[in-house]
């Protein structure tokens, strides 16, 4: 690949031994305080060579490939691009994208469950040929506009806990996979492999069992109709703990070592996301309003009332919101609490609070109860894990503007890349030096991507 574009607009600092991810914070909040109030993110882009370190331990010989609509800002493709991982894409902007970086085609797997045709010619043209399909309605359109194409079938898992409320799901059964190849074999197209994904919120790992065994189902029938079979993609669902790699790796290492030996010829690979970049950046929002609110009201339906009446209860409105970094919030339950900024005392009183975005819209509500000591216009919340979801995104909502964003990446990390034979001079063009005594404006090259 190409590296590091040479005209990026951006740069990544690199933190001296004696400064740290919360100096950069701090230093980004003294500037933002004195010059606009802005919400930002700092993002330690050694987390991504470390959770790379611990794919391959752990994970090895099963290729990740990112999907880009997770976290598409440039400094988190051209760092995965530069540790050598593929990319799945979900769009043409998400393929252009990581063309630009210098990919090759056989490393960008198109996986939208529901492709335009248009978007379906554009991978044609650009010699990307791996994508996903899972109904015949799809099948037909794929053969009519990519000729070349090597599908792999998305077969469903039954990966939906008790108490989750159903969503759409994609996927087909064992059975239609019979008549889609059949389809696929009067149309002259190629199914090369099998695809499943199963849920990071799964908490029963037999999910795994069942969806490889399914899928050694479809890769015996396949060879009645003549297809290579040659990849299985075991999806995303990581939520970047240790523990839970190790875990998914204990349960399907037997059965890929069965099912999908080494000796086979399938490579076997996995979309992991989340895993990569959620706790590799940190948002810092501002509180632009406050109001008192009665304590009934906060409290979700159902919760009895035990407060002592003349304690406060607060409302604070901050500059970002659900439609922008916490869009995710929408449709799932927020994986990070806030963190107050400033110094308090470990004895001062704690008071119900609920955090809303600046769109005045009922649906804008961040954080729907918590205990905060009072809190100013003016004053600095921090959000962990906010790696994921909307960063790269731009929305249209009340003109909305995404926050800036710092890059940062230790020397320790640094020196990681450089031992596994990646840094470059093009590289290096786009790093700074952080000393320990950081006093760094945005305008010194402490640069930002917006």
């Amino acid at each position: 690949m190409k590296g590091f574009l040479e005209d990026a607009n951006y740069s990544i600092g690199l933190l001296d031994e004696g400064a740290t991810l919360a100096d950069v914070i701090d230093n980004c909040i003294y500037e933002h305080t004195h010059t606009g109030k802005k919400a930002f993110y700092v993002g330690d882009l050694g987390k991504l060579v470390r959770n790379n370190i611990q794919w391959q331990n752990v994970m090895a010989p099963i290729k990740p490939f990112y999907p880009v609509k997770c976290n598409s800002t440039p400094g988190v493709l051209e760092i995965l691009g530069t540790l050598g991982v593929g990319f799945a894409c979900s769009s043409k902007s998400e393929m252009a994208l990581v063309q630009d970086l210098g990919i090759s085609p056989e490393n960008i797997i198109y996986t939208n469950p529901c492709k335009q045709a248009s978007q379906i010619k554009y991978a044609a043209k650009a010699g990307i040929n791996i994508m996903t399909c899972d109904n015949d309605i799809e099948l037909k359109k794929i053969s009519r506009n990519h000729p070349n194409a090597k599908l792999l079938l998305h077969i469903a898992t039954e990966d939906i806990t008790a108490g989750e409320e159903m969503n759409m799901k994609f996927g087909t059964t064992l059975k239609n996979c019979r008549h889609l190849m059949e389809c696929a074999k009067e149309l002259g197209v190629q199914i090369v492999g099998v695809k499943f994904h199963v849920s990071g919120s799964c908490k029963d790992l037999q999910t795994y069992i069942h969806a490889i065994s399914d899928a050694r189902c479809v890769f015996d029938m396949a060879e009645e109709f003549g297809f290579k079979m040659n990849m299985l993609d075991i999806g995303g669902g990581f939520t970047g703990s240790e523990l839970q790699l190790e875990e998914v790796n204990h349960v399907i290492r037997p059965l890929l070592d069965v099912y999908f030996p080494e000796e086979s010829g399938v490579n076997v690979i996995a979309e992991p996301g989340c895993y990569y970049v959620s706790s590799a950046f940190t948002l810092a929002v501002n509180i632009i309003a406050k109001k008192t609110v009665e304590y009934d009201k906060l409290l979700p339906s159902g919760v009895e009332q035990t407060r002592n009446d003349d304690e406060p209860v607060f409302t604070y409105y901050i500059n970002d919101g659900v439609y922008g970094s916490f869009a995710s919030k929408l449709s799932e339950k927020l994986n990070t609490i806030p963190e107050v900024h400033k110094k308090y005392k470990e004895d001062e009183p704690l008071f119900a609070s609920s955090l809303w975005g600046p769109s005045c819209d009922e649906l804008d509500q961040i954080v729907e109860n918590c205990l905060l000591p009072e809190l100013s216009v003016g004053d600095w919340l921090i959000f962990d894990n906010m790696g994921s979801g909307t960063l790269g995104e731009q929305s249209t909502f009340n003109n909305y503007q995404r926050p800036l964003i710092y890059y940062m990446m230790s020397f320790s990390d640094w020196d990681e890349m450089q031992d596994a034979g990646i840094a470059s001079d093009t590289l290096m063009k786009n790093f700074f030096f952080v000393p320990s005594c950081i006093q760094l404006s945005p305008e010194d090259r402490f640069s930002t991507a917006a």
